[in-house]
Parts: structure tokens; C-alpha cells; sequence
């Protein structure tokens, strides 16, 4: 069933993610009723979650994390108290009881780390300041939860196994949080590398620790109540500084993909659509509010500290949906007596109605942000900026080249162009990037290349190349390609030097060129044509390097 949804939904361009739900509820109990296996189902599904996030922690750099903390923090922690205090002046708007106000308006705040992360992953995405910004508020959100929960509990409205003894457990958790990091750092300190060393003389081997890693640390922050979402990335980070990590991560990808299938099936068939038409106004409410006002409240906070209004635009549409854990958090208010069932319809209304919403939202953000532009400008300060040109850009300028994506192909020409005495700017997304272009001696400024303004801000005066090294967006996740983008935003900025852009597929070369591409490169083809060079040139060496050999008529080579 998933497979032949995903197909379907492949070919009219929907996301996989909105194709998987649908197969749950198709197989859940209001439609087929075909899941019985829900114990296996649910231990993959936690696999998945497991495997998902060790790869977004893998991949962090800690100087990052530092840097990035004040925002996600600040953000994270006001967006959950916008959302808590408003939506529960709705509940109460709407005619709800107190109570039942109290748990909708907690449901609300929950945002769920583990679609935001897919998504960003599929968009290629993750390493973006948004990207990092948006998974930092998630895990101080996840966090906040986890403390709500818990002072829930003790107040008598929380978990029902916790006997009104919940107080006791925020020191435990507390406590236990700070152990798993501790472990954390002399793991890193002492054994990551030596033991990822042993053990990459068998990949196999090597893959598989991996994932016992994943779901220890998991278990663990599920044990002690930090939940898996916070282990499965602690797991990661463990392993962050391996030379084997980007190994690791490659291996892993295809296997947390299957995975998660479980985790969105788990999540479709859990859903009781007989539940739906108890609130279908309330729902409707709510739905604006969380799909406006979450996206809203991140935006200002971002703008007010600096951040460009893209930046927070696209860091706020992460939070326009509630999470899977906001139905567990109502359906056990259900259980303890404090909600009816209709109060559940109306959660699950409004997760359904979210979570498909948000998934085009992020899916088409670009094309979102370039519709709402001009009414963001009041989301921005224009004094103090965070995201500042870098004062060599903007001073002296004199840049002959100016490279968009700074990977190993873009590296690679930034270097040799330096080394051959041009002045060359790069360009990226990714602030890791960034640093590693300044840290090789190279100027580097952090930006979009969809950005109208910031292409706008670049010295384009003296730039003799422009050259665009960014790869093509997966097929059908969305209709811009960047790489046209930068020809016309470069064109009506007034730049009247050469573009270069390069192709990895056959088929984009000569749409490059009908866009306004000056030069397509192409990196394999390119490399293939200097590679039989070379060799002919040493062939043809060699064979003027043979001793001749002398005859009585002639010499023979």
C-alpha cells in the first residue's frame, strides 16, 4: 500500500510524507482495518525515530550549537509560551471548560521534531542557518515539554501512573539528563575515534554499532524522561567528531528512510476519524492559530534579534503544525477522566488538518516567502543585524569570481582560482561551510541564493564570473531550481558579467543555457575529458621515449 500511494502521490507532486499518513488512515481502524501487528509496527516506528535523529546529530558542529543556543533557546521558550497562553484564551473563547482549554492549549505547543527534520532533510536543508536554528527551538521545545509533563503530573493532571508523586521526578530527570550528556563528552574525549577506528575495519560491523547506539541512547532518554527524540541525537553528537561520520551517515540514510514508513503509518492508523465531527469549528480555529500564529510568533522574535525575515520566515514555518505526541498527550487526559472523546476529535482534527498543511508549507517555502515578501518587512530591523555583510565585502569589494555553493567542487575551484591570483567570493547557506572556506584563507559570506536582496547586496561591480556549483532539487519536491533563480535575480540586480552553472544531468544543460547560463559545467563530463587527456599525453610521451633499434635498411621504433 505505501509503496503504490507513494507512487501515486509521487506522480501528482505531492510530498511522501501526506502519501504515508494516508496509508495509515486507510489501513487504521475507520477505513481498512487491516494493522494488527501494532507491537512491531511501533518498534520500528521508534527505530526510525531513533535513526532520524542520530543522523541530524552526527552531523552537528559544536561551535555551531554555541553560537546558535541564545536564539534557539529564546525562541523556543517564547514560542511556547505564546502559543500555551493564547490558545487557551481561545479554548476558553470557544465555550471549552478550563481544564479542557488547559490540555488543548499544552497539545498546541507541541511541534513535531521528527516531520520538520525529514523535511529539511529531503530539502537538503538541515545544514541551512534556519535549518539549524529551527532544530535547536525543537529540542529546547521537546525539552519544555518534557518539564510541563512533569509539573503537570504533580499537580494532578498529568500521568496517571505517577500517583500525584510527580514532583519527585524533575530532579531525576534533571539529573539524568546531565549524566547522559557527561557520558557524552568522555565518549568524544576518550573512545569515539580509537573504537570507530577498530571497528571501520569491518563497515558492517561498524554500521551496525551505529544503530545500537541510536537505540540505546533512545531507550535511555525514554527511560528517564527526556524522551527518544533528545537520545537519539545525543547518540549522534557522541559520534559527531568521527573521521567515519559522513561513512556512517551515508549507510544509514536508506535504512532510516524505511523506518520512518513505520513511524507515519503508526501515526495514520492511530487516528479515529469518528471522532472528527464534534468540533469542527473549534478545529478550523485552532488550525489557523497554530498554521499563522506559531510561524508569526518565531518571526518576530527572530527579526527583533537581528535575524533577516527570510531567515525566520522560513525557521517559523517549522512550527505550523502540532505534533503526534500532542493525541497521546489528550487521549491519556481522556483516560484519566479530565477530557471527553470529542476533545480528542478535536486535537485530532487539528493535527490532520496541520501536520498536511505545514508539509507544503515547508515543502514550497521559498515559493511562500516570495508571495508574502513585502508584507515581512516589518519583521526585520535594518540596524544590528545578526546575518551583516562582512566589512572586506562590503568596503573594499573588487571580487573577480563570486562562487555559490561551497562543497568539494566549489572548493576546489575557489582554491585554484585564488591560487592563480583572482579575488573570489563564496557564497552558502550552510554556516559550517562558511567556516571552513575562512578557516583555508578564502572570503566567504553566508546567504541564498533566491534571496532577491541579498543577491542585491553583493559586489557585483567588478565580478568578472559568477559561478553556481549548488546541485538540482530532488525531482518533485519542488518547482524552483535554483540555479535559474540566480540567473535572473543576478540579471535584474544589474550584474553584466558571465554566469557559469553546472549539470549533473544531461538534460539540464541545455535548459541552463536557454536560462541565461554563459558556461555549463559539467563535473563528471569535464573530468572525464582532462582524465583521456592526460593519459594520451603519456601515452604519446612514452612512446617518444622508446629506444630506437638499428637495422641494416631502416630503425624500427
Amino acid at each position: 500500500m505505501a509503496a503504490g500511494i507513494g507512487l501515486l502521490g509521487l506522480l501528482l507532486r505531492q510530498p511522501l510524507i501526506v502519501s504515508f499518513i494516508a496509508v495509515g488512515l486507510l489501513a487504521g481502524p475507520s477505513v481498512l482495518d487491516v494493522v494488527r501487528s501494532d507491537a512491531e509496527i511501533e518498534l520500528l516506528s521508534n527505530l526510525g525515530i531513533a535513526v532520524l535523529l542520530f543522523l541530524v546529530g552526527i552531523k552537528l558542529d559544536v561551535k555551531l550549537i554555541r553560537s546558535l543556543g541564545r536564539i534557539a533557546l529564546l525562541t523556543g521558550l517564547g514560542q511556547v509560551l505564546f502559543t500555551s497562553v493564547f490558545g487557551y484564551l481561545i479554548g476558553l473563547a470557544l465555550g471549552l471548560g478550563q481544564v479542557t482549554s488547559l490540555y488543548v492549549a499544552v497539545a498546541l505547543t507541541f511541534s513535531s521534531t521528527i516531520i520538520i527534520v525529514k523535511l529539511l532533510s529531503d530539502k537538503r536543508e538541515i545544514d541551512s542557518l534556519h535549518g539549524q536554528i529551527a532544530l535547536g527551538f525543537l529540542i529546547v521545545q521537546d525539552l519544555v515539554v518534557v518539564l510541563a509533563m512533569i509539573v503537570l503530573s504533580a499537580i494532578g493532571i498529568g500521568a496517571a501512573e505517577e500517583g500525584g508523586h510527580g514532583s519527585g521526578r524533575l530532579p531525576l530527570v534533571l539529573f539524568s539528563g546531565l549524566a547522559m550528556v557527561a557520558f557524552v563528552v568522555l565518549f568524544v574525549r576518550y573512545l569515539a575515534n580509537p573504537l570507530t577506528a577498530r571497528l571501520a575495519r569491518a563497515p558492517e560491523l561498524l554500521v551496525l554499532f551505529a544503530i545500537a547506539m541510536a537505540a540505546m541512547f533512545a531507550a535511555a532518554g525514554e527511560l528517564v524522561g527526556l524522551g527518544k527524540e533528545v537520545g537519539g541525537l545525543l547518540a549522534g553528537v557522541s559520534l559527531a567528531s568521527s573521521p567515519y561520520r559522513e561513512t556512517i551517515a551515508a549507510r544509514l540514510a536508506p535504512l532510516r528512510d524505511f523506518l520512518l514508513l513505520f513511524f507515519f503509518i503508526s501515526l495514520g492508523s492511530t487516528l479515529d476519524l469518528s471522532l472528527l465531527g464534534a468540533h469542527i469549528g473549534g478545529a478550523v480555529v485552532f488550525s489557523v492559530f497554530v498554521l499563522v500564529g506559531n510561524p508569526l510568533i518565531v518571526l518576530a522574535i527572530m527579526g527583533a534579534m537581528g535575524y533577516r525575515k527570510r531567515t525566520g520566515f522560513l525557521a517559523g514555518l517549522t512550527v505550523a503544525q502540532i505534533s503526534e505526541f500532542s493525541l497521546i498527550f489528550v487521549a491519556m487526559g481522556v483516560s484519566l477522566g479530565h477530557l471527553g472523546e470529542e476533545t480528542l476529535g478535536l486535537v485530532t482534527m487539528v493535527g490532520l488538518v496541520t501536520i498536511a498543511a505545514s508539509t507544503y508549507m515547508i515543502t514550497y517555502s521559498h515559493q511562500l516567502y516570495a508571495l508574502f515578501e513585502p508584507a515581512l518587512r516589518l519583521f526585520e530591523r535594518w540596524r544590528d543585524r545578526r546575518e551583516p555583510p562582512d566589512p572586506e565585502v562590503r568596503g573594499k569589494g573588487g571580487y573577480k569570481v563570486i562562487i555559490f555553493g561551497l562543497g568539494r567542487f566549489g572548493t576546489a575551484i575557489g582554491l585554484r582560482l585564488q591560487k592563480r591570483g583572482f579575488r573570489v567570493l563564496g557564497v552558502d547557506f550552510n554556516p559550517l561551510a562558511i567556516r571552513r572556506w575562512r578557516e583555508a584563507g578564502l572570503n566567504a559570506r553566508f546567504g541564498d541564493a533566491t534571496d532577491a536582496e541579498f543577491i542585491e547586496e553583493l559586489p557585483l561591480d567588478q565580478a568578472e564570473w559568477m559561478v553556481a556549483t549548488v546541485p538540482s532539487l530532488p525531482t518533485g519536491l519542488s518547482h524552483e531550481d535554483t540555479r535559474t533563480t540566480l540567473i535572473q535575480l543576478a540579471r535584474a540586480a544589474g550584474f553584466r558579467g558571465r554566469i557559469a552553472i553546472a549539470s549533473h544531468q544531461p538534460p539540464e544543460t541545455e535548459e541552463l543555457r536557454g536560462a541565461g547560463a554563459d558556461l555549463v559545467l559539467e563535473p563528471f563530463h569535464d573530468a572525464a575529458d582532462r582524465a583521456v587527456e592526460l593519459l594520451c599525453g603519456a601515452a604519446a610521451e612514452e612512446r617518444t621515449d622508446i629506444p630506437t633499434i638499428a637495422t641494416e635498411d631502416k630503425q624500427a621504433p
